[in-house]
């Protein structure tokens, strides 16, 4: 199973059908952080699928940045962050036994 990370998406549309449309489509991969910023703790293939549908949404005059963030630097999330910081803390190792 490959690791989850976390990435801050922000972005910045500057059509109104498009802004609601990309939030709508971040919503199922993360949490709202800020207005147009989420956090989403993702593994490779799914951040390249939401990139690719994000690419399907927006246009060359729309802007997006996707930064990944260690588990570290993510729990040393501002407390004056807007919302809940809590869930940012690395879950704990999981093992199968086979």
């Amino acid at each position: 199973m490959a690791e989850k990370c976390w990435h801050l998406v922000a972005y910045d549309v500057r059509e109104p059908k498009r802004l609601r449309q990309v939030a709508k489509k971040l919503e199922g991969y993360g949490t709202r952080i800020q207005y147009s910023i989420f956090r989403c703790r993702v593994d490779r293939a799914t951040l390249e699928k939401l990139h690719w549908e994000l690419n399907q949404i927006m246009e060359p005059e729309d802007d997006l940045l996707v930064m990944p963030i260690c588990a570290q630097c993510a729990s040393r999330v501002p407390i004056h962050s807007t919302g809940d910081q809590s869930d940012w803390a690395a879950p704990p190792a999981t093992f199968r036994i086979v």
